[in-house]
């Protein structure tokens, strides 16, 4: 945790120069991207919240919540992570939006995407999605990476 926080450090610091914001809505990272964010002092500053949308009942709880907005993309595609990142974004009401969808393990999920793929996505004054493949079954290890990189990924784009 301590390393998501080193890099969630360099993103508040930036955000709060900037007068900026963010919001998450992640999936197989369960939460860690936004408690990495929610670690740094003074959060409330430039994070303004995030969401694990882990399951499809998690989809229909969202308010508003329309099949069309995911663009028939699945999960874990890099489309779904910018659809995710977008919503994040405007539904906070956010500058910046940050998306995570993937297979943590230690199985693949049900589309065929093996353990330890993940799709990353930013949205704010431009967009841009990643795929990460770790290579390892390994849940808790591959849940850390995704939050890494879905970190490192937005600390690029600012």
């Amino acid at each position: 945790m301590r390393e998501l926080v080193a890099h969630a450090e360099r993103i508040a610091a930036r955000l709060k120069a900037r007068k900026e914001t963010v919001a998450v809505a992640e999936s197989s990272a369960g939460g860690l991207i936004t408690a990495a964010l929610l670690a740094v002092p003074g959060a409330s500053a430039y994070c303004l919240g995030g969401v694990v949308i882990y399951t499809r009942q998690a989809w229909d709880a969202l308010r508003d919540f329309d099949e069309g907005l995911l663009g028939g993309y699945r999960s874990a595609t890099p489309e779904n992570a910018l659809i995710r990142a977008r919503l994040a974004r405007d539904r906070f009401g956010a500058t910046w939006g940050l998306g995570e969808t993937g297979a943590a393990g230690p199985t693949g999920n049900r589309y065929g995407d093996p353990a330890g793929h993940a799709c990353l996505a930013v949205c704010g004054r431009k967009e841009t999605s990643i795929t990460l493949k770790t290579g390892s079954a390994d849940r808790l290890a591959n849940m850390h990476a995704f939050a890494s990189a879905a970190l490192q990924l937005l600390e690029e784009s600012l």
